[in-house]
């Protein structure tokens, strides 16, 4: 294997979210201020997913307090603690960018009716789960004759 892919790979999550472009997903970003950490969440519409491997990205945009925001994810970073889905959006295009200029209700997109809310995985890499390995004791022949004996 290559020297990048296979540093790459390691840098891999081994579960990452199926995510698509419309859903409305809470992030759970770790954030570091000072010397304490915390998790923040922030809430809102995906408006494209782009790249492949370890830069994958998606972009997720909620307007607070009147004002448009947009927050970009790394994917398999280890500050994004997990990746919850809200609601299952209707989308029939790759990129949102339309709801930018769209202000209250018509900045969201329709909801699936009937859509089952289920946070589903991508396995990239396999957990390798070692099995202990059961050691069978061979008796010796000095050791069969100390049993004798007692």
């Amino acid at each position: 294997m290559d020297i990048i892919k296979s540093i790459e790979h390691e840098q891999l999550k081994n579960k990452i979210p199926e995510l698509k472009v419309g859903n409305t997903v809470k992030v759970h970003v770790r954030i570091k201020e000072g010397n304490k950490e915390r998790i923040q969440v922030f809430e809102g519409i995906i408006i494209k997913v782009q790249g492949g491997g370890v830069n994958q990205t998606f972009t997720v945009r909620k307007t607070s307090y009147g004002v448009g925001v947009e927050k970009t994810f790394l994917i398999h970073s280890p500050l994004v603690e997990k990746v919850e889905l809200v609601r299952v959006g209707k989308a029939r295009r790759a990129r949102l960018f339309y709801l930018r200029d769209r202000v209250g209700k018509a900045a969201k997109t329709k909801e699936q009716i009937g859509a089952r809310i289920e946070n589903r995985e991508i396995v990239i890499k396999e957990d390798l789960v070692e099995e202990p390995v059961a050691e069978e004791v061979v008796e010796t022949p000095a050791a069969e004759t100390e049993k004798a004996a007692e």
